[in-house]
Protein backbone atom coordinates (compact mmCIF):
# COMPACT_ATOMS: atom_id res chain seq x y z
CA UNK A 1 0.00 0.00 0.00
CA UNK A 2 0.87 3.71 -0.53
CA UNK A 3 1.30 6.41 2.33
CA UNK A 4 -0.76 9.58 1.69
CA UNK A 5 2.22 11.56 -0.13
CA UNK A 6 0.87 8.72 -3.07
CA UNK A 7 -1.38 11.48 -4.66
CA UNK A 8 1.29 13.83 -4.78
CA UNK A 9 4.14 11.51 -5.83
CA UNK A 10 1.23 10.45 -9.38
CA UNK A 11 1.54 14.00 -9.87
CA UNK A 12 5.37 14.11 -9.62
CA UNK A 13 5.22 10.59 -12.21
CA UNK A 14 3.26 11.90 -14.55
CA UNK A 15 5.06 15.41 -14.89
CA UNK A 16 8.11 13.55 -14.95
CA UNK A 17 6.70 11.55 -18.01
CA UNK A 18 5.65 14.29 -19.47
CA UNK A 19 8.67 16.72 -19.24
CA UNK A 20 10.95 13.71 -20.67
CA UNK A 21 9.08 12.60 -23.72
CA UNK A 22 8.67 16.98 -24.61
CA UNK A 23 11.85 17.51 -24.40
CA UNK A 24 12.76 14.47 -26.71
CA UNK A 25 10.02 14.76 -29.01
CA UNK A 26 9.41 18.57 -29.61
CA UNK A 27 11.08 20.83 -31.91
CA UNK A 28 10.35 24.42 -31.20
CA UNK A 29 12.86 26.29 -31.64
CA UNK A 30 12.62 27.14 -27.90
CA UNK A 31 12.31 25.44 -24.22
CA UNK A 32 9.25 24.15 -23.08
CA UNK A 33 8.08 24.31 -19.64
CA UNK A 34 6.33 21.03 -18.35
CA UNK A 35 4.53 22.23 -14.85
CA UNK A 36 2.20 20.77 -11.84
CA UNK A 37 0.48 24.22 -11.32
CA UNK A 38 -3.22 25.13 -10.72
CA UNK A 39 -4.00 26.86 -14.18
CA UNK A 40 -4.65 30.60 -12.27
CA UNK A 41 -1.33 30.40 -10.99
CA UNK A 42 0.07 30.19 -14.74
CA UNK A 43 0.97 34.03 -16.46
CA UNK A 44 2.53 34.37 -19.78
CA UNK A 45 2.74 37.63 -19.51
CA UNK A 46 6.21 38.73 -21.50
CA UNK A 47 6.30 37.83 -25.22
CA UNK A 48 10.03 35.70 -24.14
CA UNK A 49 7.95 33.41 -22.20
CA UNK A 50 8.44 30.00 -23.41
CA UNK A 51 5.93 28.11 -24.03
CA UNK A 52 4.39 25.47 -21.40
CA UNK A 53 2.62 22.47 -20.41
CA UNK A 54 0.76 22.07 -17.53
CA UNK A 55 -0.54 19.09 -15.38
CA UNK A 56 -3.34 19.59 -12.97
CA UNK A 57 -5.06 17.34 -10.75
CA UNK A 58 -9.08 18.94 -10.63
CA UNK A 59 -10.40 16.31 -8.42
CA UNK A 60 -10.30 13.15 -6.36
CA UNK A 61 -12.99 10.78 -6.15
CA UNK A 62 -13.04 6.84 -4.26
CA UNK A 63 -12.75 3.97 -6.52
CA UNK A 64 -16.47 2.61 -6.48
CA UNK A 65 -14.89 -1.32 -6.83
CA UNK A 66 -12.33 -1.21 -4.10
CA UNK A 67 -14.51 1.13 -1.88
CA UNK A 68 -17.19 -1.89 -2.18
CA UNK A 69 -14.53 -4.60 -1.90
CA UNK A 70 -13.45 -4.23 2.01
CA UNK A 71 -16.03 -2.84 4.59
CA UNK A 72 -14.84 -1.72 7.84
CA UNK A 73 -15.39 -4.47 10.38
CA UNK A 74 -15.67 -3.77 13.96
CA UNK A 75 -15.53 -6.14 17.02
CA UNK A 76 -18.76 -6.24 19.15
CA UNK A 77 -16.78 -3.93 21.79
CA UNK A 78 -15.86 -1.39 18.43
CA UNK A 79 -12.61 -2.29 18.32
CA UNK A 80 -11.39 -2.14 14.51
CA UNK A 81 -10.57 -5.27 13.46
CA UNK A 82 -9.86 -4.34 9.54
CA UNK A 83 -8.78 -1.33 8.37
CA UNK A 84 -9.73 -1.15 4.03
CA UNK A 85 -7.46 1.17 2.02
CA UNK A 86 -8.33 4.45 1.01
CA UNK A 87 -8.29 3.99 -2.71
CA UNK A 88 -9.08 6.84 -5.13
CA UNK A 89 -8.83 7.98 -8.60
CA UNK A 90 -7.29 11.16 -9.45
CA UNK A 91 -8.62 13.48 -12.47
CA UNK A 92 -5.88 15.36 -14.24
CA UNK A 93 -6.22 18.28 -17.01
CA UNK A 94 -3.43 18.40 -19.06
CA UNK A 95 -3.14 22.09 -20.49
CA UNK A 96 -0.94 23.73 -23.46
CA UNK A 97 -0.30 27.21 -23.41
CA UNK A 98 1.80 29.21 -26.29
CA UNK A 99 2.41 32.51 -27.66
CA UNK A 100 2.60 32.00 -30.94
CA UNK A 101 0.61 30.61 -33.79
CA UNK A 102 0.38 26.28 -33.01
CA UNK A 103 2.11 26.08 -30.60
CA UNK A 104 -0.56 24.87 -27.78
CA UNK A 105 -1.94 22.58 -30.34
CA UNK A 106 1.49 21.06 -31.38
CA UNK A 107 2.19 20.75 -27.11
CA UNK A 108 -1.10 18.96 -26.40
CA UNK A 109 -1.18 16.78 -29.45
CA UNK A 110 2.41 15.45 -28.51
CA UNK A 111 1.23 14.89 -24.70
CA UNK A 112 -1.92 13.34 -26.11
CA UNK A 113 0.67 10.89 -27.68
CA UNK A 114 2.70 10.77 -25.24
CA UNK A 115 0.11 9.29 -22.50
CA UNK A 116 -1.57 6.99 -25.23
CA UNK A 117 1.50 5.10 -25.50
CA UNK A 118 1.87 4.93 -21.70
CA UNK A 119 -1.70 3.77 -20.71
CA UNK A 120 0.21 2.53 -17.40
CA UNK A 121 2.78 3.70 -14.78
CA UNK A 122 5.27 0.45 -14.26
CA UNK A 123 6.80 0.19 -11.53
CA UNK A 124 10.06 0.96 -12.70
CA UNK A 125 9.07 4.16 -13.66
CA UNK A 126 7.71 4.98 -10.52
CA UNK A 127 11.11 4.47 -9.08
CA UNK A 128 13.19 6.22 -11.80
CA UNK A 129 10.98 9.47 -11.36
CA UNK A 130 10.58 9.49 -7.20
CA UNK A 131 14.02 8.48 -6.83
CA UNK A 132 16.75 9.73 -9.92
CA UNK A 133 19.82 6.82 -9.27
CA UNK A 134 22.44 8.54 -8.28
CA UNK A 135 21.45 12.26 -8.18
CA UNK A 136 21.92 13.28 -4.82
CA UNK A 137 17.86 14.14 -2.86
CA UNK A 138 19.15 16.90 -0.55
CA UNK A 139 19.78 18.97 -3.83
CA UNK A 140 16.54 18.73 -4.32
CA UNK A 141 13.36 20.59 -2.79
CA UNK A 142 11.61 19.45 0.49
CA UNK A 143 8.31 17.96 -1.38
CA UNK A 144 10.44 16.27 -3.74
CA UNK A 145 12.32 14.62 -0.85
CA UNK A 146 8.99 13.73 0.23
CA UNK A 147 7.78 11.91 -2.23
CA UNK A 148 10.51 9.40 -2.12
CA UNK A 149 8.73 7.87 0.72
CA UNK A 150 5.48 7.44 -0.89
CA UNK A 151 5.84 3.66 -1.49
CA UNK A 152 3.49 4.33 -5.15
CA UNK A 153 5.75 1.68 -6.43
CA UNK A 154 5.06 -1.36 -3.79
CA UNK A 155 1.42 -1.09 -4.01
CA UNK A 156 -0.85 -4.05 -5.73
CA UNK A 157 -2.59 -2.67 -7.58
CA UNK A 158 -1.10 -0.90 -11.16
CA UNK A 159 -1.80 2.60 -12.30
CA UNK A 160 -4.06 3.17 -15.41
CA UNK A 161 -4.14 6.06 -17.00
CA UNK A 162 -7.11 6.45 -18.92
CA UNK A 163 -8.79 9.48 -21.21
CA UNK A 164 -12.05 11.08 -19.92
CA UNK A 165 -14.60 12.69 -22.13
CA UNK A 166 -16.17 15.62 -19.80
CA UNK A 167 -19.26 17.43 -21.67
CA UNK A 168 -19.48 21.15 -22.22
CA UNK A 169 -21.61 22.14 -19.11
CA UNK A 170 -19.18 20.28 -16.75
CA UNK A 171 -15.73 21.71 -18.79
CA UNK A 172 -17.35 25.28 -18.07
CA UNK A 173 -18.24 24.50 -14.71
CA UNK A 174 -14.71 23.45 -13.70
CA UNK A 175 -12.66 26.38 -15.49
CA UNK A 176 -15.48 29.36 -13.98
CA UNK A 177 -14.32 27.51 -11.09
CA UNK A 178 -10.78 27.57 -11.50
CA UNK A 179 -11.26 31.51 -12.29
CA UNK A 180 -8.99 31.07 -15.33
CA UNK A 181 -9.09 31.89 -19.17
CA UNK A 182 -9.32 28.69 -21.23
CA UNK A 183 -6.86 26.78 -22.81
CA UNK A 184 -6.53 23.68 -25.09
CA UNK A 185 -7.23 21.21 -22.15
CA UNK A 186 -7.13 17.21 -22.21
CA UNK A 187 -9.21 15.11 -19.40
CA UNK A 188 -7.59 12.41 -17.81
CA UNK A 189 -8.35 9.20 -14.93
CA UNK A 190 -5.75 8.09 -13.17
CA UNK A 191 -6.41 5.08 -11.02
CA UNK A 192 -6.47 3.78 -8.71
CA UNK A 193 -4.32 4.94 -5.75
CA UNK A 194 -4.41 2.94 -2.88
CA UNK A 195 -3.69 4.33 0.01
CA UNK A 196 -2.90 2.19 3.22
CA UNK A 197 -4.85 3.19 6.87
CA UNK A 198 -2.11 2.53 9.29
CA UNK A 199 -4.79 2.67 12.24
CA UNK A 200 -4.05 -0.17 15.28
CA UNK A 201 -6.38 -3.11 14.41
CA UNK A 202 -6.98 -6.82 16.36
CA UNK A 203 -6.78 -10.10 14.65
CA UNK A 204 -8.98 -12.98 15.73
CA UNK A 205 -7.14 -15.94 16.95
CA UNK A 206 -7.80 -19.23 14.48
CA UNK A 207 -10.56 -21.05 15.45
CA UNK A 208 -9.45 -24.13 17.10
CA UNK A 209 -12.88 -26.52 17.15
CA UNK A 210 -16.25 -25.44 15.89
CA UNK A 211 -18.59 -26.77 18.85
CA UNK A 212 -17.70 -28.65 22.14
CA UNK A 213 -14.78 -31.46 22.40
CA UNK A 214 -16.12 -34.75 23.19
CA UNK A 215 -13.27 -35.78 25.57
CA UNK A 216 -13.42 -39.27 24.70
CA UNK A 217 -13.01 -39.34 21.25
CA UNK A 218 -11.20 -35.66 20.86
CA UNK A 219 -13.49 -35.11 18.29
CA UNK A 220 -15.49 -31.72 18.03
CA UNK A 221 -19.49 -31.75 17.22
CA UNK A 222 -19.38 -29.62 13.97
CA UNK A 223 -21.88 -26.91 13.28
CA UNK A 224 -25.69 -27.79 14.10
CA UNK A 225 -28.47 -27.01 11.54
CA UNK A 226 -31.82 -26.50 12.23
CA UNK A 227 -34.15 -28.06 9.82
CA UNK A 228 -36.40 -24.51 9.68
CA UNK A 229 -36.50 -20.92 9.42
CA UNK A 230 -36.76 -19.77 13.30
CA UNK A 231 -34.22 -18.53 15.14
CA UNK A 232 -31.38 -21.19 16.45
CA UNK A 233 -30.94 -19.87 19.68
CA UNK A 234 -33.19 -19.43 22.44
CA UNK A 235 -35.23 -16.30 21.90
CA UNK A 236 -37.69 -13.81 23.77
CA UNK A 237 -40.56 -12.67 21.50
CA UNK A 238 -42.17 -10.32 24.67
CA UNK A 239 -43.37 -10.43 28.02
CA UNK A 240 -46.73 -9.08 29.15
CA UNK A 241 -47.77 -8.28 32.24
CA UNK A 242 -50.92 -10.07 34.24
CA UNK A 243 -54.74 -8.74 32.48
CA UNK A 244 -53.25 -7.17 29.60
CA UNK A 245 -51.97 -4.07 31.89
CA UNK A 246 -49.28 -1.64 30.00
CA UNK A 247 -47.22 -1.88 33.20
CA UNK A 248 -46.33 -4.97 35.53
CA UNK A 249 -45.92 -4.33 39.32
CA UNK A 250 -43.98 -5.96 42.55
CA UNK A 251 -46.10 -9.24 43.45
CA UNK A 252 -47.37 -9.66 40.15
CA UNK A 253 -46.69 -12.32 37.14
CA UNK A 254 -45.57 -11.81 33.63
CA UNK A 255 -46.30 -14.04 30.91
CA UNK A 256 -43.17 -14.45 28.53
CA UNK A 257 -43.21 -15.86 25.43
CA UNK A 258 -40.42 -17.24 23.29
CA UNK A 259 -38.49 -19.90 21.28
CA UNK A 260 -35.89 -22.69 22.48
CA UNK A 261 -36.63 -21.78 25.89
CA UNK A 262 -36.37 -25.78 27.05
CA UNK A 263 -32.91 -26.57 28.71
CA UNK A 264 -31.15 -26.72 32.59
CA UNK A 265 -30.65 -23.25 35.10
CA UNK A 266 -33.30 -21.19 33.49
CA UNK A 267 -32.43 -17.70 34.87
CA UNK A 268 -34.23 -14.27 34.31
CA UNK A 269 -31.98 -11.46 34.28
CA UNK A 270 -33.69 -8.33 35.03
CA UNK A 271 -31.35 -5.42 33.87
CA UNK A 272 -32.01 -1.83 34.30
CA UNK A 273 -30.22 1.44 33.33
CA UNK A 274 -29.71 2.51 37.13
CA UNK A 275 -28.36 -0.80 38.67
CA UNK A 276 -24.92 -2.05 38.12
CA UNK A 277 -25.75 -6.18 38.10
CA UNK A 278 -28.52 -7.49 36.77
CA UNK A 279 -31.66 -9.04 39.56
CA UNK A 280 -31.70 -12.46 38.58
CA UNK A 281 -34.76 -14.62 39.26
CA UNK A 282 -35.31 -18.54 38.61
CA UNK A 283 -37.92 -19.59 36.43
CA UNK A 284 -39.53 -22.68 34.83
CA UNK A 285 -39.87 -23.06 31.02
CA UNK A 286 -43.34 -24.89 30.26
CA UNK A 287 -42.29 -28.59 28.03
CA UNK A 288 -42.45 -26.81 24.51
CA UNK A 289 -40.09 -24.46 25.62
CA UNK A 290 -42.45 -21.84 24.30
CA UNK A 291 -42.47 -19.81 27.16
CA UNK A 292 -42.83 -19.09 30.98
CA UNK A 293 -44.19 -17.31 33.90
CA UNK A 294 -41.88 -14.42 36.03
CA UNK A 295 -43.03 -13.54 39.56
CA UNK A 296 -41.42 -10.37 40.72
CA UNK A 297 -41.12 -10.43 44.13
CA UNK A 298 -42.61 -7.95 46.61
CA UNK A 299 -40.58 -8.44 49.85
CA UNK A 300 -39.35 -5.30 52.07
CA UNK A 301 -35.76 -5.86 50.43
CA UNK A 302 -37.25 -5.81 46.88
CA UNK A 303 -38.90 -2.18 47.43
CA UNK A 304 -35.48 -0.62 47.63
CA UNK A 305 -33.99 -3.31 45.29
CA UNK A 306 -35.90 -2.76 42.07
CA UNK A 307 -36.37 0.71 40.36
CA UNK A 308 -39.56 1.96 38.51
CA UNK A 309 -39.29 2.49 34.53
CA UNK A 310 -38.38 0.24 31.32
CA UNK A 311 -36.34 -2.97 32.20
CA UNK A 312 -34.48 -5.38 29.64
CA UNK A 313 -35.39 -8.98 30.32
CA UNK A 314 -33.55 -11.76 29.11
CA UNK A 315 -32.80 -15.61 29.87
CA UNK A 316 -30.07 -17.42 30.72
CA UNK A 317 -29.94 -21.39 29.79
CA UNK A 318 -28.12 -24.13 29.21
CA UNK A 319 -29.79 -26.08 26.27
CA UNK A 320 -30.05 -29.21 25.78
CA UNK A 321 -26.77 -31.35 25.03
CA UNK A 322 -24.76 -28.67 25.28
CA UNK A 323 -22.42 -27.42 28.76
CA UNK A 324 -22.20 -23.65 28.49
CA UNK A 325 -25.08 -21.71 28.90
CA UNK A 326 -26.54 -19.24 26.32
CA UNK A 327 -28.03 -15.82 26.82
CA UNK A 328 -31.14 -14.81 25.26
CA UNK A 329 -32.47 -11.53 23.35
CA UNK A 330 -33.59 -8.53 25.61
CA UNK A 331 -37.54 -7.81 25.20
CA UNK A 332 -38.96 -4.56 27.12
CA UNK A 333 -40.46 -5.30 30.24
CA UNK A 334 -42.15 -1.88 32.11
CA UNK A 335 -42.32 -1.98 36.02
CA UNK A 336 -45.33 0.82 37.46
CA UNK A 337 -44.42 2.28 40.73
CA UNK A 338 -47.12 1.32 43.01
CA UNK A 339 -48.54 4.26 45.34
CA UNK A 340 -49.37 3.68 48.21
CA UNK A 341 -52.45 4.82 48.89
CA UNK A 342 -53.91 2.27 51.75
CA UNK A 343 -51.76 1.34 54.61
CA UNK A 344 -49.28 -1.49 54.13
CA UNK A 345 -49.01 -3.34 57.53
CA UNK A 346 -46.72 -6.09 56.08
CA UNK A 347 -43.99 -3.29 54.69
CA UNK A 348 -44.50 -0.61 56.90
CA UNK A 349 -45.53 1.94 54.38
CA UNK A 350 -47.98 4.71 55.36
CA UNK A 351 -51.02 5.72 53.53
CA UNK A 352 -50.87 8.82 50.72
CA UNK A 353 -51.74 11.73 52.34
CA UNK A 354 -53.34 14.88 50.99
CA UNK A 355 -53.39 18.21 52.83
CA UNK A 356 -54.91 21.61 52.01
CA UNK A 357 -53.08 25.10 53.30
CA UNK A 358 -49.89 26.48 53.67
CA UNK A 359 -48.52 30.07 54.02
CA UNK A 360 -45.48 29.87 52.31
CA UNK A 361 -45.62 30.03 48.44
CA UNK A 362 -44.29 26.53 46.80
CA UNK A 363 -42.80 26.47 43.30
CA UNK A 364 -44.38 29.65 42.33
CA UNK A 365 -47.62 28.93 43.47
CA UNK A 366 -49.57 31.23 45.75
CA UNK A 367 -50.65 29.80 49.59
CA UNK A 368 -52.60 28.13 50.07
CA UNK A 369 -51.74 24.47 48.07
CA UNK A 370 -53.03 21.35 48.06
CA UNK A 371 -49.73 18.94 49.14
CA UNK A 372 -50.07 15.01 48.58
CA UNK A 373 -47.44 13.09 50.22
CA UNK A 374 -47.12 9.45 48.79
CA UNK A 375 -45.04 6.01 49.06
CA UNK A 376 -44.90 3.78 45.90
CA UNK A 377 -43.74 0.36 45.37
CA UNK A 378 -40.81 0.22 44.66
CA UNK A 379 -38.72 2.97 45.51
CA UNK A 380 -38.70 6.13 43.10
CA UNK A 381 -34.68 6.39 43.04
CA UNK A 382 -33.57 9.99 43.58
CA UNK A 383 -33.28 11.33 39.88
CA UNK A 384 -35.60 9.73 38.69
CA UNK A 385 -38.83 12.12 36.95
CA UNK A 386 -41.80 11.09 38.93
CA UNK A 387 -45.10 13.26 38.43
CA UNK A 388 -48.77 12.80 39.92
CA UNK A 389 -51.55 13.44 38.05
CA UNK A 390 -55.41 13.58 40.02
CA UNK A 391 -57.60 13.35 37.62
CA UNK A 392 -56.15 16.15 35.24
CA UNK A 393 -54.46 18.08 37.25
CA UNK A 394 -50.49 17.45 37.31
CA UNK A 395 -47.63 18.23 39.30
CA UNK A 396 -43.88 17.13 39.36
CA UNK A 397 -42.37 15.80 42.58
CA UNK A 398 -40.15 17.83 44.52
CA UNK A 399 -36.51 17.01 45.00
CA UNK A 400 -35.65 14.80 47.70
CA UNK A 401 -32.11 14.06 49.24
CA UNK A 402 -32.67 9.99 49.62
CA UNK A 403 -35.06 7.16 47.89
CA UNK A 404 -36.45 6.13 51.17
CA UNK A 405 -37.86 9.99 51.84
CA UNK A 406 -41.39 10.18 50.54
CA UNK A 407 -42.46 11.83 47.31
CA UNK A 408 -44.24 15.23 47.81
CA UNK A 409 -46.67 16.87 45.29
CA UNK A 410 -48.03 20.36 45.19
CA UNK A 411 -51.52 20.96 43.26
CA UNK A 412 -52.73 24.44 43.10
CA UNK A 413 -56.06 25.51 45.45
CA UNK A 414 -58.07 25.07 42.71
CA UNK A 415 -58.27 21.58 43.16
CA UNK A 416 -61.61 20.90 44.38
CA UNK A 417 -62.33 18.49 47.09
CA UNK A 418 -63.43 14.78 46.84
CA UNK A 419 -62.25 11.63 45.41
CA UNK A 420 -59.69 11.83 42.33
CA UNK A 421 -58.16 9.02 40.28
CA UNK A 422 -54.43 8.73 40.87
CA UNK A 423 -51.75 7.97 37.91
CA UNK A 424 -48.21 7.80 39.39
CA UNK A 425 -45.67 8.18 36.40
CA UNK A 426 -41.93 7.45 36.64
CA UNK A 427 -39.38 7.98 34.16
CA UNK A 428 -42.27 7.22 31.79
CA UNK A 429 -44.52 4.19 33.18
CA UNK A 430 -47.66 5.09 34.29
CA UNK A 431 -49.12 3.17 37.51
CA UNK A 432 -52.16 1.29 36.07
CA UNK A 433 -55.84 2.91 36.84
CA UNK A 434 -57.93 0.91 34.61
CA UNK A 435 -58.60 -2.47 35.66
CA UNK A 436 -58.75 -5.06 32.93
CA UNK A 437 -59.86 -8.68 32.55
CA UNK A 438 -58.29 -11.82 31.44
CA UNK A 439 -61.27 -12.34 28.21
CA UNK A 440 -60.95 -10.54 25.38
CA UNK A 441 -63.47 -7.85 24.34
CA UNK A 442 -64.38 -6.95 28.43
CA UNK A 443 -64.97 -3.68 29.27
CA UNK A 444 -62.15 -1.92 31.16
CA UNK A 445 -63.27 0.37 34.37
CA UNK A 446 -61.44 2.52 36.64
CA UNK A 447 -60.00 1.11 39.57
CA UNK A 448 -61.66 2.16 42.63
CA UNK A 449 -58.76 1.56 44.43
CA UNK A 450 -56.99 3.73 42.98
CA UNK A 451 -58.20 7.03 44.14
CA UNK A 452 -57.09 9.82 46.82
CA UNK A 453 -59.25 11.88 48.70
CA UNK A 454 -58.13 15.84 48.79
CA UNK A 455 -59.61 17.76 51.95
CA UNK A 456 -61.90 21.00 51.79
Amino acid sequence: MSSPLAIAAVSAVLRNLLDNGIVEAVALGTTVTVTALAPDLIKLDAPQDPPQLNLFMYQATQNAAWRNRDLPARAPGGERIASPALALDLHYFVTSYGRSDFQAEILLGYAMQLLHERPMLDRAAIRRALNPGTLDLALLPPEYQLLAASDLADQIEAIRITPAALSTEEWSKVWSAIQSRYRPTAAYQVSVVLIDVRRPTRSPLPVLSRGPVDAATGRERGVVVTPDLLPPLPTLYSAAPALRQTAARLGETVTVSGLRLAGAGATALLMHARLATPIEIAVTPDAAGTGFTLALPNALADQAAFVPGLWQLSLRITPPGEAVPRLSNGVALALAADPVLVDDVVLGLPAAAAVRGGAVPIDGMPPPQVTVTLRCRPQVRVGQAASLALDGFNAEARPRALASDALVFVFPNSLAAGPRWVRLRVDGVDSPLVKRSALTGASPEFDLSQRLVVPA
